[in-house]
Parts: C-alpha cells; sequence; structure tokens
C-alpha cells in the first residue's frame, strides 16, 4: 500500500484516530498519577499496587483476598503474589478460613497498622502534584466511578 493510500485510510476511519479514544487519556492519566506516588513511597518500602492495599485494609483490618480483588478492580492472579509479598515484609498474615479453605483472610499485621501512620500526608501531597480545581476533581472521581459502575 502506498503512503498515499495509507494516509487516506487513516482519514476513512476516524475511531481508529488515537485522539479519538476515551481509554488513551485513562491510561497515560493514571500512568502519570502512579509515577507521581513513586517518590512518596519509595521511603515506606511501597508500591502503588501495596498501598492501595493497605489503603484497603486500613479500613477493615481484615478482610478476604476475594473481596479484595473485587473492592480493587484486580483479578486473583495479580494480589496473590502481592500479598505473598506484602507477608514476606510484614505487613500483613494470610490466613484459610476453617469452615471453607478456600476463603483466605487478610489482615494486618502491627507492622502494616504502623504504616498507616507514615503514610497519612501522601494524599495531601498527591493533591498538591494534580493541579486542577477541587470542583473539577471531584467531578473526574464521581465520573470515573461512573463509568467503573457501567462496566462491570
Amino acid at each position: 500500500m502506498s503512503e498515499q493510500a495509507r494516509e487516506a485510510a487513516g482519514e476513512n476511519l476516524p475511531q481508529l484516530r488515537l485522539d479519538n479514544q476515551l481509554c488513551f487519556p485513562l491510561y497515560a492519566s493514571a500512568r502519570k498519577v502512579v509515577n507521581a506516588y513513586t517518590p512518596l513511597l519509595r521511603p515506606l518500602g511501597l508500591t502503588y499496587t501495596q498501598y492501595i492495599v493497605l489503603l484497603a485494609l486500613w479500613e477493615s483490618g481484615k478482610t478476604t483476598v476475594g473481596d479484595l480483588c473485587r473492592r480493587l478492580y484486580l483479578d486473583c492472579g495479580t494480589v496473590t503474589p502481592l500479598l505473598k509479598k506484602m507477608e514476606e515484609s510484614g505487613w500483613i498474615t494470610r490466613r484459610r478460613c476453617k469452615e471453607d479453605e478456600r476463603v483466605v483472610y487478610v489482615a494486618l499485621t502491627e507492622q502494616g497498622w504502623a504504616l498507616r501512620e507514615q503514610a497519612k500526608d501522601i494524599p495531601e501531597k498527591m493533591g498538591k502534584c494534580i493541579c486542577m480545581p477541587k470542583e473539577d476533581a471531584f467531578a473526574l472521581y464521581t465520573l470515573l466511578h461512573r463509568l467503573l459502575d457501567s462496566m462491570e
């Protein structure tokens, strides 16, 4: 196919233009936000995914792996090795349910609870990294949750 024909083909398929994709600004924004967390989490020895696991556990103290996966929109294949590393670091414990061994409970250790105090300023610091009015940030938050809900 000639260069001219390829350019004409691109003009005939606007749905394939990168600028017309909702997924692209979502993906690029998510990457930038996660990258902004990195220097804040590194001193605590945390990755972003470990941080969101801890956020969920700091709310509940204890949950099942299945509930954690649903809450974080992650699959078990992603969460299980993550939890194993977090357990090796001493932040959590994992215990099988005695009544149903398919169910695994995840709970914070004292060390996991102590990280909460060390991480308490991260949301405020991140808020300073995102230069948009609070109203816009809240509207974006609301729209993103509506998008997540619509895709379940």
